[in-house]
């Protein structure tokens, strides 16, 4: 007869240790975390407006979809935004199609599809829209000019362009001589940008006799820091500026960089932009 085993308090502890020591030595796999949204992307993009006498350039800032092709997307908004300007046009042919964009040595190269040749609209039209997109594309740093293809190549419908302007002589570089709106704009800091003293500010200015006045209030209005800098041209010329503001950061909290000029006449503050930022 087979004698049985009878397992002793002590061994039956140890396989009780063992067996604890062994599923928490199992890791389970970590739910992976939800991945955020990534936020829209802002590009500057250039449209045409017609009053009664005048036909110039309006530069509007728009959101579009995260991307790595940002160019690309500045483009195809051009084409296919909504311009939010009273009055201002798209000139592009909605059905225009970008075939490619290469950017090599500070040149970019756009490849357009032959819908972008059906455009109509007038002389004075037809080079506003080329340096609309040329100024939509110079935008970004890494343009500095901007050459055009269509499908692939430049015959000789495609280099009258539009019937007046054409594509003779390439690249085309950045103009901003005829960008009427907004009077000012504001390239650095960007909106919601946390900012520290001294605060580098630089933008466009379209003013008269080219001064523009800064002030850095909190968003409950108290004033931080204020001062005054003169664009490299005066109306009806534009004109780069920049200037810096030095402050004593409140603890935390929002508020507001304000960048607009004062009228000659009543001393009134004129086309004034507000950019949102963070201390």
């Amino acid at each position: 007869m087979k004698r049985r085993v009878i397992p002793t308090v002590a061994a039956l502890a140890t396989t009780l240790l063992l067996l604890f020591f062994s599923a928490c030595s199992r890791t389970e796999k970590p739910e992976p975390e939800p991945q955020r949204p990534l936020p829209a992307r802002r590009v500057a993009v250039y449209y045409l407006k017609m009053t009664g006498r005048d036909l110039y350039l309006v530069r509007e800032v728009h959101a579009v979809k995260p991307t790595q092709e940002v160019v690309r997307a500045a483009l195809e908004e051009l084409i296919h935004g909504m311009p939010r300007t009273p009055g201002a046009f798209r000139v592009l042919p909605p059905d225009t199609r970008i075939l490619g964009i290469k950017i090599a040595k500070g040149t970019a190269t756009v490849d357009f599809s032959r819908e972008v040749l059906k455009a109509n609209v007038g002389a004075a039209g037809e080079a506003l829209g080329i340096q609309s997109i040329v100024n939509t594309l110079t935008e970004f740093p890494q343009v500095k000019q901007v050459r055009f293809l269509v499908e692939g190549g430049l015959d000789e419908r495609a280099r009258a362009w539009w019937g007046h302007i054409g594509l003779y002589e390439q690249p085309f570089k950045r103009n901003l001589e005829n960008v009427w709106e907004p009077a000012i704009w504001v390239t650095a800091p960007a909106p919601e940008a946390r900012v520290r003293s001294p605060l580098e500010v630089r933008g466009s200015a379209r003013v008269f006799e080219g001064t523009v006045n800064l002030r850095l209030v909190t968003e409950d209005g108290r004033q931080l820091a204020e001062t005054f800098s003169t664009a490299t041209a005066g109306a009806p010329g534009r004109g780069d500026f920049q200037a810096t503001l030095a402050f004593t950061p409140p603890r935390g909290g929002k508020g507001y960089l304000e960048v607009f000029w004062i009228s000659p006449n009543d001393g009134s503050e004129l086309d004034k932009v507000r950019v949102p930022v963070r201390f």
